[in-house]
């Protein structure tokens, strides 16, 4: 398969993918969007972009080849050095596509121009959606016919029948009153026996024998080291621990850092706590093992 292909293929699963030495294809989500004047409807995707800072190898793309070829690291990465070479040469030329991606071109100001291929959506969570036009939806105003409102005959009430109403009436308000009257009483007498509670209390006295004695820790707050020079970003820790025997057989205190926000596992040369410390090693390193070793800024607690 191409580098290319492997590119595409990482896409689908990673927001970043970086050709070291090259530059690295950014991917950012966009929301679904219906446009108006043709009532089509867009489904989420992930929008390509390019950045040609990110030059550093963190081995996701050649971890990705290794894999998948049955090659070594080394192989890999030699393999996407002699893909970079053609492209370079390619482009200060002509245009040069990638196939489902976009395609590259050099401006007036000799600087890189990045294309996006939109025919791709690389949101896995969108797969076989497709853009899909509706049809108009005419609204017609629904007629509201006033109903003639229908008179009802009044029935008169002989007299006696409102005089007995009256009198349950009055008898009800005084049985009501009665009843209140009983409750209020009772609340008045509960309230004045919770104030005589309460005073009890507060006037209590409590007194603690041999209260126990207050113990101070004094604890030392270790420091992190700030500043780690980096082997390599790894997909599969197994990976990421082997890489770590290997720089702790040439003599390095190599260790695990962690993991990156690509899921990446971070294995470093050593750490410092000094930026000066660390670029003199990653000095030391560049010449000695190996030039693609990088100096990463960051605390891990």
């Amino acid at each position: 398969m191409a580098i290319e292909d492997y590119i595409k293929d990482l896409l689908y699963r990673y927001d970043c993918v970086i050709i070291p030495n090259f530059g690295g294809f950014v991917t950012n989500r966009v929301s679904a969007k219906i446009h108006e004047d043709s009532n089509t409807f867009y489904p989420p995707t992930k929008q390509v972009g390019f950045n040609v800072n990110l030059i550093h190898n963190d081995g996701l793309l050649a971890n990705y080849i290794a894999l998948s070829e049955n090659i070594s690291f080394d192989q890999a990465t030699s393999k996407i050095k002699g893909t970079v070479s053609e492209w370079n040469k390619l482009i200060k030329t002509t245009s040069l596509p990638i196939k489902n991606i976009g395609s590259f071109s050099m401006n007036e100001k000799n600087q890189l121009i990045f294309n996006p291929s939109n025919k791709t959506n690389y949101l896995k969570s969108s797969f076989g959606l497709t853009p899909t036009e509706s049809s108009v939806v005419v609204r017609s105003d629904q007629k509201i016919i006033p109903l003639n409102p229908i008179k009802k005959r009044q029935r008169k009430v002989p007299v006696f029948i409102k005089y007995a109403a009256t009198v349950a009436v009055l008898l009800s308000l005084s049985y009501v009153g009665w009843t209140g009257y009983e409750n209020k009483q009772e609340q008045l007498n509960f309230a004045e026996d919770q104030r005589k509670l309460e005073k009890k209390i507060q006037t209590a006295t409590f007194i603690i024998e041999n209260p126990l004695a207050t113990i101070e820790l004094n604890v030392n707050k270790e420091v992190p080291k700030s500043f780690h020079v980096i082997a390599g970003a790894f997909q599969f820790v197994e990976n990421a621990h082997k890489k770590v025997d290997q720089l702790n057989s040439k003599g390095f205190n190599a260790t695990i850092l962690g993991t990156n926000k690509w899921g990446l596992t971070q294995v470093a040369y050593a750490s410092f706590y000094k930026k000066s410390d660390a670029f003199q090693s990653l000095s030391d390193i560049r010449k000695v093992d190996s030039k693609d070793a990088w100096l990463l800024v960051k605390k891990f607690q």
